[in-house]
């Protein structure tokens, strides 16, 4: 999966760089990366809660994998594209990149499975959460 472009996502998002986020050398510390793309997977997950996570269900992370391709550094803000792969039946695989100042400096393979609060097993997403999902499918870009 490769893209170097934000508009090449159905879904953008940001988050402002804080100064909290640099390390001793003055960037951008590794764990702050795993945040930002949070805040798109959220973006994508909760900004349809009730008919993404039924009552009941809730969103797990079974497998991240994240590459580090640059640094980035304070002050500035860091855009985060964001778009779906493939769809299980209880699970969605996300592909995501962070941008700054347009320039790619980390992508990162998230599989998201819906599961059941009370048993703890995967559950079924429901075809209304698989018709909302499909409108964020990457198009264009293949594995």
């Amino acid at each position: 999966m490769k893209s170097e472009i934000l508009n090449d996502f159905p879904l953008k998002s940001y988050d402002k760089i804080r100064y909290a986020d640099t390390d001793r050398q003055g960037h951008v510390n590794n764990a702050v990366f795993s945040t930002f793309f949070e805040t798109g997977r959220a973006e994508l997950l909760y900004s349809y809660a009730k008919t993404l996570v039924p009552e009941g269900t809730s969103y797990v992370i079974a497998a991240l994998n994240m590459n580090y391709l640059k640094e980035i550094h304070w002050p500035g803000r860091v855009d985060i594209g964001t778009g779906i792969l493939k769809m299980g039946n209880s699970s969605i695989k996300i592909f995501q990149q962070l941008f700054q100042d347009e320039a790619l400096v980390a992508d990162a393979e998230t599989v998201i499975v819906q599961m059941d609060d009370e048993t703890g097993k995967s559950k079924p997403l429901t075809d209304e959460a698989r018709k909302i999902l499909s409108a964020f499918l990457l198009k264009g870009l293949s594995e």
